[in-house]
């Protein structure tokens, strides 16, 4: 990057950084950091940034190379936050934590990953989007329960968060039938 910022107009990389031996610059990094810095790079591509998940899942499936999780822009978690911080802080602000937006790469959006680091704020937004609206009590309540569950499974998924809820629903009208 530090060639384009001074004249460079041509770069070598690859899709999802592959290459013999050690790699070599992923194609989808500097695209995106061109992108979301024009101020800094003062450069336009022609690349179709929606494409990019696509034609790295393609890369993927053809060369038999696994894109690792963690890896940026189109790794499963480049756009996931299970962290109650960063949780709350992409509910309120996006931009907090999200340099870009996921859809300018070709993927469906951010993934709020529900486990026991995250906080009230990602459990009620979760909860709202599936279409529950408790009273405070019974979403402290939930909430702790969640807590448990959390500390028994890597992530807590949205059947998880139904049957809590009514599992909940029962104990408040002492109907305890299981």
């Amino acid at each position: 990057m530090a060639a384009v910022q001074n004249g460079a107009r041509q770069i070598e990389c690859t899709i999802n950084g592959i290459g013999e031996r050690a790699g070599n610059t992923a194609m989808e990094e500097v695209v995106m950091a061109m992108r979301t810095r024009k101020d800094t790079f003062g450069i336009q591509t022609q690349i179709k940034t929606e494409e990019i998940a696509r034609a790295s899942y393609l890369v993927k499936t053809i060369t038999g190379m696994l894109v690792q999780p963690n890896k940026a822009i189109v790794g499963a978690n480049a756009f996931a936050h299970e962290s109650g911080i960063h949780q709350d802080g992409v509910i309120k602000h996006r931009e907090t934590y999200e340099i870009m937006k996921p859809e300018t790469v070709g993927l469906p959006s951010n993934r709020m990953v529900l486990g026991r680091h995250s906080g009230r704020a990602g459990f009620k937004d979760r909860i709202v989007k599936l279409g529950f609206s408790p009273q405070v009590e019974e979403l402290e309540a939930a909430y702790q329960r969640f807590l448990e569950i959390a500390d028994r499974k890597k992530e807590i998924y949205d059947e998880d968060i139904r049957a809590l809820f009514s599992e909940e629903a029962r104990k408040s009208t002492g109907d305890r039938f299981n």
